[in-house]
């Protein structure tokens, strides 16, 4: 299943067409029809790549009246790009003290946003404003879920009010952060290397 996904990753950059999507989408938000006319294709092309490239979290898409706006997803292109390299050579690069001592620190870290951010029952006080304590929250929700396992929204939801009751929000962080991956109003948890990392936080 995690294979999968990170193969379907790399399927949706491998067409001529999606890179030049993307390149045009680094300079703004951008509507089907003019992309079509810049890249030389049909409206109908664009529909088609687009939504390989949604599908693989690379652009993100609104719509205004009758006309669909595409924009890059900055996070995930960036974050992912060396995605697949980290994950072959991590356990090389990282000696077995250096891991420790990371591991350790970190662990520190994370108890103290839990301790401060959950209550002794597990619930959660509040959501955090700064990124890397809001992920370290996140993380912890998500750690009771399924791996392989889909859910509907409504089990999500009742899931989240385990925490707090404002699911809504919470449920679209896990999104955002790429926790979870919805389609058609079902939920799944992606592989932990697609999250969104606080480790990486300063």
């Amino acid at each position: 299943m995690q294979l999968d996904k990170v193969v379907s990753y790399h399927k949706a950059l491998a067409d001529p067409t999606r890179i030049k999507i993307l390149i045009l989408l680094a300079e703004g938000e951008l509507n089907g029809q003019v992309l079509a006319e810049k890249i030389g294709v049909t409206p109908a092309t664009i529909t088609h790549h687009a939504a390989k490239l949604r599908e693989a979290s690379l652009i993100n898409e609104r719509r205004d009246k009758n006309t669909i706006y595409f924009s890059l997803n900055d996070y995930f292109i960036k974050n992912s790009a060396t995605a697949t390299e980290k994950l072959i050579y991590q356990r090389v690069r990282a000696s077995e003290g250096s891991l420790e001592r990371l591991q350790e620190e970190d662990q520190k870290v994370r108890g103290s946003v839990i301790k401060n951010f959950f209550t002794s029952e597990g619930k959660l006080k509040s959501i955090p404003a700064q990124l890397k304590k809001k992920l370290i929250v996140l993380t912890h929700m998500v750690s009771e879920l399924e791996r392989g396992r889909t859910y509907s929204e409504k089990e999500i939801n009742e899931y989240i009010i385990g925490f707090h009751e404002d699911f809504a929000t919470i449920r679209r962080e896990f999104i955002m952060h790429h926790f979870m991956f919805r389609e058609d109003g079902v939920y799944e948890l992606n592989p932990q290397e697609m999250w969104a990392k606080w480790e990486d936080l300063s």
